[in-house]
Formats: structure tokens, C-alpha cells, sequence
């Protein structure tokens, strides 16, 4: 039966959303924290590549959801084009000029974008497990998704795999999706939109956006679906009564994974000279940056040597 052909926007000065979603063709749940963290570290980088503006994603133990939405060629520049070529290979590497729309075209490519997340997560997976073979199922599925109230609905959905699977009881402790960056990394680098598609709420305001977004999300996981768990009662009322915003506490506890994932951590100017002693041990050829904890006043972090 031949394949029916994608649903892409293909008007030249559109944006358009889509949900993207990807199986493992292997049985059971090989994604473990490891695989999964790499599969975020993918998605950021090649995010940063391609044309694309990121909403949300989770990723769970045999598939990913990524909601995106994508660029169109004509709103991207020549120097632009030029930019994400370095990030694609490397800082200095001549760009062949006779490419140029080749270039654009593939960094405001859905299906590229994709395909480039699941080969290079393929390569780390099978070299990890000392595997060959296929690891993805059938091609991946994207459901092209409207602006506004639809587009909010969707994200929710994706952020609550987690409660729905019965893995963790709030949508923000599972670490590996878009509301788990938000609150325990302080989506870091920007990596995701901080546009929660609130209507009511000024974009500029990301506190209120969030909040906004939160109660959303916990009335929406609160409500019974049949065969999957649900946010409790119990803990949609402790929400509730803090008025869906983070205490001092809870921040705190989201935060002090940096003390178990971080290579060096403590303030800028002590991460700065650590770094300055270790840096001989990191593979890479860019400048080590500290990162500030958000949540935690005057604390920063530099990522391990090698494993994060």
C-alpha cells in the first residue's frame, strides 16, 4: 500500500506546527535515563540548526513527541543560512556558496530536521548497546496543528506522558519533557519557546505565561482518562492553594539535580578557576561557560567532563 504522502505547509511565508511522533522498533522500554538523556542533548542541538522553534517534547522509555514549529525558507537569510551551516559541522568550515538554497531549503525541512534527530540518536544507541540493525519502527507521524487553543492543548497532552504513564504524580518531576526543562533546568540556553500560547497573558511575561500554563495543564491532567493515571485531587489542590507558582522548597528540590549532574558547581568565579585548571579535560574546542542555577541565587554549574 503506498505511502500517504505528508501534510506539510508549503506556502513560502507560513510558519506551521507540527506534532512529531517517533517509536523505537525494539520491544519493551529500551530508553533508559542515560538514552534519554542523549536524545534531549540531539533534539537541543539540531533545534539550534534547523529552522525551527520548539514548544515542547517528552521523551519516554520506547518513543519521543516533539511539538515545532517551522520556519519557512523566505523568512530566513543568506547569513542565517551561513550561521547554521558552522553549528551543522564546525566553526570555520568554508561554506560552499554554490549551496546556498540547497541549504535553506533542508534547514526549513520538517523531514530533515527529524531524520537527522533519529540517525544520530540510532548511532549513539547502537554503539552504545554494541548493536546493528533498524532501531526506529515506521516513519515517523506529524499531525499539523493549528495556532492558539489547539496548539496549547496539544503541548499539554505531550507534558503529561509521564503523569498518564503513572511514572511520576506532577508533569514537571519527570526531567525528560518540555515542563521539566522549564522548571528544573530554567530552560536553559532557550532552548524552548517561552511562549506558552496563553491568550489572556502578555508574552512578555514569562512568570505569568508559566503560571498561566501550570493550572492548564494540572485541571486538564486532573480530569479521568480511561486506562491511563491521572494528577490526584490531592495534588491539584496543593497546587491550587499555592496558586500554581514554585515555593522556595519545591524550587529548590528541582534545582539540587545540579548537584549530582554538574561537573563543578558553586559561584561564577569559582567554576571560572576550576575550569581553568580542568580544562585540558574537556573534549571540545569552544570555551566552557558557566551556567547559573536559576531558582538558586548566585550559584553556577559546568557540565561533566565527558558522560552529560
Amino acid at each position: 500500500m503506498p505511502r500517504v504522502p505528508r501534510m506539510v505547509v508549503t506556502d513560502p511565508g507560513q510558519k506551521a506546527a507540527y506534532h512529531v511522533i517517533s517509536r523505537t522498533a525494539l520491544d519493551g522500554l529500551p530508553f533508559g535515563d542515560v538514552e534519554k538523556d542523549e536524545l534531549v542533548r540531539i533534539i537541543k542541538r539540531l533545534s539550534s540548526i534547523y529552522c525551527v522553534e520548539v514548544f515542547g517534547y517528552a521523551v519516554m522509555g520506547n518513543h519521543f513527541h516533539l511539538l515545532v514549529e517551522v520556519h519557512p525558507g523566505s523568512m530566513v537569510s543568506d547569513e542565517e543560512v551561513r550561521r547554521r551551516y558552522q553549528l551543522l559541522y564546525r566553526e570555520g568550515t568554508a561554506f560552499p556558496e554554490g549551496c546556498l538554497d540547497e541549504y535553506r531549503e533542508r534547514f526549513c525541512n520538517l523531514s530533515a530536521y527529524v531524520k537527522d534527530i533519529k540517525q544520530s540518536f540510532s548511532c549513539f544507541y547502537n554503539k552504545r548497546k554494541k548493536r546493528r540493525g533498524t532501531l526506529w519502527g515506521e516513519r515517523f507521524k506529524s499531525v499539523l496543528v493549528q495556532q492558539g487553543d489547539t496548539l496549547v492543548h496539544c503541548l499539554a497532552y505531550i507534558d503529561l506522558n509521564a503523569v498518564r504513564a503513572g511514572i511520576v504524580s506532577r508533569p514537571e518531576d519527570y526531567r525528560w519533557c518540555s515542563i521539566g526543562y522549564h522548571m528544573q533546568a530554567g530552560n536553559t540556553d532557550g532552548f524552548l519557546s517561552s511562549d506558552f500560547g496563553m491568550p489572556d497573558v502578555p508574552k512578555s511575561d514569562g512568570v505569568s505565561q508559566i503560571r498561566t500554563y501550570r493550572e492548564y495543564l494540572y485541571h486538564l491532567g486532573a480530569i479521568e482518562k480511561r486506562g491511563a493515571a491521572k494528577i490526584s485531587k490531592e495534588v491539584l489542590d496543593a497546587e491550587a492553594a499555592e496558586g500554581f507558582e514554585l515555593n522556595r522548597v519545591r524550587r529548590f528540590r528541582y534545582r539540587s539535580r545540579y548537584f549530582t549532574d554538574s561537573g563543578v558547581i558553586g559561584s561564577r568565579a569559582f567554576v571560572e578557576a576550576c575550569y581553568d585548571v580542568f580544562k585540558d579535560r574537556f573534549h571540545t574546542t569552544r570555551e566552557k561557560i558557566p551556567k547559573r542555577v536559576r531558582g538558586i541565587e548566585g550559584m553556577y554549574s559546568l557540565k561533566r567532563l565527558a558522560d552529560i
